[in-house]
């Protein structure tokens, strides 16, 4: 029976998972992966306890009852990252000049956007493996917000300006994000 004044968020953690409590940070591991977040109020508690973590505030206002299933999602985000990881799909489009993607080190280059002579070129962010394979670009990683700032940091360097977008079409676009069927 709910308590009143008692919001909390139960999260089951698999038998493979480690999850653990240092100062604000919560550090997940599993199969080599370790992900570590600050999560962090002074009104939320999370308790790991065996295999479930709770998440939990007494006498919530508005805001901190929301943060209680911010700082759940964060957690299960994270379990789910470092257990199975999360992948992206993009679409490298062009019809006036041939896109020619790479990736060296930590930066995705994008040479011969719409013929222009230098390359654009954004960083990867985090452990995200990126690979292309004719016009897809793969990306992959445990940490969905690395995976996902990667994709748009993509997207944006990209971006069209000066040129009419009905027209000018050319781009690399996600066709895929993390979690969709």
């Amino acid at each position: 029976m709910p308590v009143a004044g008692l919001k909390e968020e139960l999260v089951d953690i698999p038998g493979d998972v480690q999850v653990r409590l240092e100062g604000d940070s919560v550090v997940v591991s599993a199969k080599g992966h370790s992900l570590r977040r600050v999560l962090s109020h002074p009104h939320i508690r999370i308790v790991v306890d065996g295999k479930q973590a709770k998440v939990r505030c007494e006498f919530p206002r508005r805001q901190e009852g929301a943060l209680v299933g911010t700082f759940a999602a964060h957690l299960r985000n994270m379990i789910v990252g470092v257990t199975q990881g999360f992948e992206y799909e993009m679409k490298i489009v062009y019809s006036h000049f041939p896109v020619k993607a790479t990736v060296k080190g930590s930066e995705f280059i994008v040479e011969n956007f719409l013929g222009e002579k230098f390359p654009r070129k954004t960083r990867i962010i985090g452990e995200t493996k990126v690979e292309v394979r004719g016009d897809q670009v793969f990306l992959s990683g445990p940490d969905v917000e690395a995976v996902g700032q990667t994709a748009a940091n993509i997207e944006q360097a990209t971006r069209i300006r000066g040129f009419d977008p009905r027209i000018f079409q050319d781009g690399i676009y996600i066709t895929k994000k993390a979690g969709e069927a």
